[in-house]
């Protein structure tokens, strides 16, 4: 059976408990994320633990944000650990998305757009006036149009950036939620479901999986359900 198109986000508070995750979880999901608090703690040893004997897709989510001969040198040293995708934030601007992206030519760059967690009042604090999903559209643009093959939005854009940048363009969404589940600190969020029938390839789920008592059985069954979503579909 083909794994469902899901990130598990591995926040564990030490290597162990991320690795036990993810061997719960890989059966069922393509691919486990492991975000900057836990690449800082445990540095790249983090990336074996994770993927195991599995070879599930890593993704590497450090956020890349510096000037780009400096981001361009953090790229190629993470490189070598072949992760699937690599984040930087897409607001670092096109000359540094082209640094990333040819320095890590086997490794799809992910720009992040807009924080899942910022509401419009928030991002009019930092000077980004008007609708999110305006400020989403730009800055996928501009990302795509410096190489990134990769965007990361939240999923009430997701929509809007597919119409924006077409296909052949991975979209990551954020901030997804199973019916019923808290939003958390997430500020834009939406279901498994709705996330993929509005354009998204892969769906990053952190604690509604990891937080559960069993998180193989809850990515089993968030999986199953994108499995009958899909057939369900004409």
């Amino acid at each position: 059976m083909t794994p469902a198109p899901i990130a598990v986000a591995l926040d564990a508070p030490d290597l162990e408990t991320a690795a036990r995750w993810a061997s719960l979880v890989t059966p069922h999901v393509s691919t486990v994320k492991v975000g900057l608090e836990l690449y800082l703690r445990y540095g790249p040893d983090v990336i074996a633990s994770v993927r195991g004997a599995s070879g599930v897709q890593v993704f590497l989510d450090l956020k890349l944000h510096d000037i780009p001969n400096t981001v361009a040198g953090a790229t190629k040293a993470v490189a070598r650990l072949k992760p699937a995708f690599l984040t930087v934030h897409a607001g670092g601007g096109a000359a540094m998305i082209r640094a990333a992206v040819e320095a890590a030519p086997q490794t799809r760059i992910a720009a992040v757009t807009v924080l899942t967690s910022l509401s419009e009042t928030d991002l009019a604090v930092i000077g980004l006036q008007g609708p999110p999903q305006d400020a989403v559209r730009r800055l996928a643009a501009l990302a795509v149009g410096a190489g990134a093959q990769a965007l990361v939005c939240s999923p009430m854009e997701v929509a809007a950036v597919r119409a924006e940048v077409g296909e052949g363009i991975t979209l990551i969404t954020p901030g997804v939620r199973p019916a019923g589940a808290a939003s958390q600190d997430q500020a834009r969020v939406a279901t498994p479901e709705r996330a993929l029938a509005d354009g998204a390839d892969l769906l990053v789920i952190g604690r509604p999986i990891t937080g559960s008592a069993d998180p193989g059985a809850s990515a089993a069954a968030i999986a199953a359900a994108l499995r009958r979503t899909s057939l369900s579909r004409p």
